[in-house]
């Protein structure tokens, strides 16, 4: 190597190295918000996963090393404790020194009911037309920050859930009040996008541009993966589905395709024989064609209530467990789950 060339290579080096330390330590709690702030991050340093996606974040301890990436970091990112109330405690403890955020908070997030029931009507999804307004042009004048509007009516009407079943089953539970997989709309990714960019930008002011170019970037990206998988999920609209744990309303509204109903509540507790049996009913008496498991649980739940049906089953998964966690991952994520659906109600009709 010349002399030259090795001095080149040695400033390189110093200067990499330089600008992964001046980026800022972020810890973000489940794989699909991680590849969220990854794609903001993007050129600047990479985000620190604490929930590997095999893992159900509803019950999860955290390894030495997750701990550490709490302790250590700047900013946290976290759905919230509807999602993982254990996590909570960890982050007030080992997260003091860091700004944390947590998505389900922000007046940005379009925020979903807890639904208790079983089943799903049809009438339940009728009015969600708040889900629409969304129009994305979205560069979403990328620094006007958080200029949404977005009174978030949406905050206040999805009590269409109360189909006066008592469902005692269903008391105890400790969930909150509003259904916690928000990362499943896409509007919810886009607002969030930019208010990933807009957190880093106050602890790293010198790489604001970057951060708000990603995130104009991502949320373009995102509208062409909204209208391929509309354009995928028109193959098989009219079927019907039932899914294991109620984790896909936000999915279901953004593409307005809706499950008829879910083996266990959106906590992920295990659900009692009444509601095993409620479902059993409607996959035997309207004819479901497909049920989906997921592969953070038991899929023997899904076989249980499979037995004497004709329905077809296959896996679905909200969280990418089988995905390299980064940037891609979230719409490798969504892209996948509609073709799942495709591909399980597909065999259903042969």
């Amino acid at each position: 190597m010349s002399r030259k060339l090795y001095f080149q290579t040695a400033l390189g080096l110093i200067l990499g190295s330089t600008a992964m330390a001046e980026a800022p330590s972020v810890a973000v709690d489940i794989a699909p918000v991680h590849s969220l702030v990854a794609r903001v991050m993007d050129g600047v340093g990479a985000p620190n996963l604490i929930i590997p996606p095999g893992a159900s974040p509803h019950e999860y301890s955290l390894r030495p090393s997750e701990a550490q990436s709490l302790q250590d970091a700047d900013i946290v990112f976290w759905i919230g404790e509807d999602l993982t109330p254990w996590l909570e405690k960890s982050i007030d403890t080992l997260s003091q020194n860091a700004e944390i955020t947590t998505l389900l908070d922000q007046s940005e997030t379009k925020l979903l009911k807890f639904r208790e029931n079983a089943l799903f009507e049809a009438h339940d999804h009728d009015d969600h037309d708040d889900h629409d307004e969304h129009d994305h042009d979205k560069s979403h004048d990328d620094h006007d920050d958080h200029d949404h509007d977005k009174a978030h009516d949406d905050h206040e009407d999805h009590d269409e859930h109360d189909h006066d079943k008592s469902h005692d089953d269903h008391e105890g539970h400790n969930h909150g009040t509003h259904d916690p997989h928000a990362w499943l709309s896409i509007d919810n990714a886009q607002s969030w996008l930019n208010v990933f960019a807009a957190k880093l930008s106050a602890v790293d002011p010198e790489n604001a541009g970057v951060y708000y170019g990603n995130a104009a970037s991502a949320i373009a990206e995102l509208d062409v993966v909204e209208k391929k998988i509309n354009a995928t999920l028109d193959q098989v609209r009219g079927n019907s589905f039932v899914v294991f744990h109620d984790a896909y309303q936000y999915f279901e509204n953004s593409f307005e395709f809706f499950a008829a109903g879910a083996i266990s509540l959106g906590d992920a507790s295990d659900p009692s024989a009444a509601r095993i049996a409620e479902v059993q009913g409607r996959i035997k008496n309207e004819g479901i064609d497909c049920i989906l498991s997921e592969p953070q649980y038991n899929a023997n739940m899904v076989a249980t209530v499979l037995s004497g049906t004709d329905a077809k089953t296959g896996v679905i998964d909200p969280l990418g467990s089988s995905l390299e966690p980064g940037p891609n991952l979230y719409t490798e994520l969504v892209y996948d789950m509609a073709e799942t659906l495709v591909g399980c109600l597909s065999d259903a009709k042969k």
